[in-house]
């Protein structure tokens, strides 16, 4: 009977640690946010190409109330980014955690995080010791992992000359601390501090892109409006 009991305790635990797994990785799943992303951008244009096709007041009505929405949502997280700072980077900074544990459980996932460490030349989220949260890169001592003390390959330097990517060069990094050859190694700095040099010597790239993102979408709202007015119009003078 006791046994039973530590079996459903034991097998609840592990549902229990594998449900949250699951759940962190399909949340940070590039793939997944993609979908999502595409899902409400194909539910919105649907509308709005639909609804000016057969003159659809309610159809136009939703494609302007949900793209008035979106707008509205990403306004507010630009300006709640701008004024709470240092919220957004902790934010942010809990993002970035998720996606150094969950490092080896999704290639989408992988592939985003050496992409970003190789173009911004960073290694972590404030240094190269962050990925000592990854169960593979664990610096304890029990961890019997090869790639114990490690780095993934993105973080390292790169090697005039190398015509083949050396994906072991990380390897007992985290244990050198304070050792220069190491520090040469790999890229010291942490991608938070990178990614806002790259926002501050890049603001009118910045700028030019928001406004990009800003501008179709009140035409959009606009237009719809427009159209919906002259539909209601047309509908009144029939009348």
């Amino acid at each position: 009977m006791y046994l039973d009991l530590d079996l459903r305790g034991l097998l609840s635990v592990c549902l229990s640690v594998s449900s949250d797994t699951v759940r962190d990785t399909f949340l940070i799943d590039p793939a997944v946010i993609l979908i999502a992303v595409g899902v409400v951008m194909f539910f919105i244009t649907f509308c709005g190409c639909i609804g000016a096709l057969r003159d659809n007041i309610r159809l136009l009505k939703a494609f302007s109330f949900s793209l008035t929405l979106v707008f509205l949502t990403q306004l507010a997280i630009a300006v709640l980014g701008f004024f709470y700072s240092d919220q957004t980077r902790d934010a942010l900074g809990k993002f970035v955690k998720k996606a150094i544990v969950h490092y080896r459980d999704d290639l989408d996932l992988q592939n985003l995080m050496d992409y970003t460490q190789k173009e911004f030349k960073c290694c972590g989220w404030s240094d190269y010791s962050d990925w000592s949260w990854n169960l593979y890169f664990n610096c304890s001592q029990g961890n019997p992992s090869r790639e114990r003390c490690g780095v993934p390959y993105s973080c390292c330097t790169p090697v005039p000359g190398e015509a083949v990517i050396n994906t072991m060069c990380g390897f007992g990094v985290q244990a050198r601390t304070g050792d220069p050859a190491a520090a040469q190694q790999i890229y010291p700095v942490g991608c938070a501090d990178r990614a806002v040099l790259w926002i501050e010597s890049h603001l009118l790239l910045v700028g030019a892109l928001a406004l990009g993102l800003a501008l179709p979408q009140i035409a959009g709202i606009v237009l719809s409006q427009i159209l919906i007015t002259q539909i209601q119009d047309e509908i009144f003078s029939v009348l």
